[in-house]
Formats: C-alpha cells, sequence, structure tokens
C-alpha cells in the first residue's frame, strides 16, 4: 500500500485540478485496462490519484512525466516500493517520445491534462507516428466533444478533421467539477485516442492537408468556395463531387483528404509549389477555443 500524499496546493500556472473522486478515478483506470505487459506513460501524475491503481495494473511498471518539481520528492516517497516506478522530470510538450520508446514496445499514454496544453500535447504525440499505442486522456468537455465530433454538428472544426485522419476517437464519459480539488469551472470527460494503423484515406501532403483544413475553417459561416478561393475553384470542387457551396464543418475527413489531394495533383501538374509556407498543425487553445 502506497503511503499517503504530502499536502501540495494546486498550482494555477501548471493548470493543476487534483483528482479525489474514488469512483471516478476506478473507472478512468478500467477504461485505460492496462496489464502487467503494457509499457504505460502517465502525464502529470500530480499526487498519485491514478497513479497508485496504475501501478497495481501493471505489476509497477509505469513511467510518469510530472512538470512541477516540488511534487517529485513526494512521488518518490509515496511508491518507493516499486523499483520498475521511473520519474521523469520535465515538460511534456519537449519529451521525445521516439527516442521514450527505444524500439520497445509503444506506449500507453494516459493522463489528466491541463486543459491549457491539452491540444498542441495530443498534436505532439500524433507526431510520434507509431511509438504511441493509444492515449487515454482527461480533458476539457469542449475539447473531447471537438475532437469527436461528427460532421454537420456545431462542435465540428479543425480540431475534429485532422484528429479523426490520425485516429479513431472515443468520447467516453463526463466528469463534473466536484471531482476535483480545486474544482474547476467547467465540466471535464475522459477520450480515447487510437492511432489508425492503415489510415482509411491517405493525405499526399499531409502539410497541406492541415493547411487546408485550417483555411477552410478560417471562416466557418462562409462557403468552400469562399474560404479556398486561391487553392481551388468551385467547378474543380464540384468535378470532386464536393458542393462549392457547403460550409467545411459538413465535410467528412475523406472530403478533406479528396480536396488536398486534388490540390497537390493541380501543383504537380504546374510545376508549382502547393506550400504557401505558413504555420501547420492544430494551431487551437484548448481554454478559448479553436477559430472554427
Amino acid at each position: 500500500m502506497a503511503s499517503r500524499p504530502m499536502a501540495h496546493r494546486a498550482r494555477k500556472r501548471f493548470g493543476q485540478n487534483f483528482l479525489r473522486d474514488p469512483g471516478i478515478i476506478s473507472r478512468i483506470v478500467r477504461s485505460i485496462g492496462a496489464r502487467p505487459q503494457d509499457r504505460v506513460v502517465e502525464i502529470g501524475p500530480g499526487q498519485g490519484a491514478l497513479t497508485e491503481p496504475l501501478l497495481a495494473d501493471t505489476n509497477g511498471r509505469l513511467e510518469v512525466i510530472e512538470l512541477d518539481r516540488d511534487l517529485i520528492p513526494g512521488l518518490r516517497v509515496q511508491f518507493f516500493q516499486y523499483p520498475d516506478f521511473v520519474i521523469h522530470e520535465g515538460d511534456a510538450l519537449k519529451m521525445d517520445f521516439v527516442a521514450l520508446r527505444d524500439d520497445g514496445q509503444p506506449l500507453r499514454v494516459v493522463g489528466n491534462l491541463p486543459y491549457n496544453i491539452s491540444t498542441p500535447l495530443i498534436s505532439h504525440l500524433l507526431e510520434a507516428g507509431d511509438a504511441v499505442q493509444d492515449m487515454t486522456f482527461m480533458l476539457q468537455k469542449e475539447v473531447v466533444d471537438r475532437l469527436a465530433a461528427p460532421p454537420g454538428g456545431g462542435e465540428r472544426g479543425r480540431l475534429s478533421v485532422l484528429a479523426q485522419y490520425f485516429c479513431e476517437v472515443e468520447s467516453l464519459f463526463v466528469v463534473p467539477p466536484e471531482a476535483f480539488v480545486p474544482r474547476p469551472k467547467v465540466d471535464s470527460a475522459i477520450v480515447r485516442l487510437t492511432p489508425h494503423k492503415e489510415k482509411t484515406c491517405v493525405a499526399k501532403d499531409e502539410k497541406l492537408l492541415f493547411e487546408v483544413v485550417r483555411e477552410a475553417f478560417a471562416q466557418r459561416r462562409k462557403t468552400l468556395r469562399n474560404n479556398l478561393k486561391g487553392r481551388i475553384t468551385g467547378e474543380h470542387l464540384s468535378e470532386l463531387g464536393i458542393d462549392p457551396g457547403r460550409r467545411p464543418q459538413t465535410l467528412s475527413v475523406e472530403e478533406f483528404v479528396v480536396i488536398a489531394n486534388a490540390i497537390h495533383g493541380n501543383a504537380a501538374a504546374s510545376g508549382t509549389s502547393s506550400d504557401r509556407g505558413e504555420k501547420t498543425g492544430y494551431g487551437t487553445d484548448a481554454e478559448g477555443g479553436e477559430n472554427a
């Protein structure tokens, strides 16, 4: 039995809200379904609410990444009896997850993520490719709703399209504010992201796909014809079987890939570059919401 965590005041700059509800903790751990043979990495263990049951499920084999150096001595004391418990002190956004895998089995990444880093961290993990087997996170419910949003819904945005291009997204259940100390001002939710072993559709230039999706959602009340003007004509969209009068939130991942591949083909045929040199990636803010 691990010793109890030492008292620690949650720090706003780290976005800390410590999970306290035993029922919610048990439900999250069951959702993760960790096994002794799994390589599990927990981001932001905090005071060890998830860490202790995860250690039980993995027979003491667990790695954690913690940014708050004041929490690390308490974690070492609390779980001193587990020789295979490894603490990485640092920022998960800067962690090289490919190197962490070290050519071994892929990582199962879990954690209660601070709202202000959730979207860039997911993007960072997706860049690790097959080094990550799956991800189970607690995030702001609004972000989970976006990640899982189907075409046509009000929550559908560029985050939805890009996450679903790379992963199967499962929204599992809601976690209320009273499960935490201190209480956040919003609901949280558990989401599982499982990278596709084989994508259902493949972009010829993923950087270009990111740009097309971002531009399409730049003004979501406008049509594809207007938002992608300069990239592709309305006539060409019609030839692809896509109504240029549609709004971006109605398109499937596959339709965005079709558009990006057509733009890539046009550029290749004309001998010009389709790259405008713009910043790519998710480019969203988990607190303020995406510009979509």
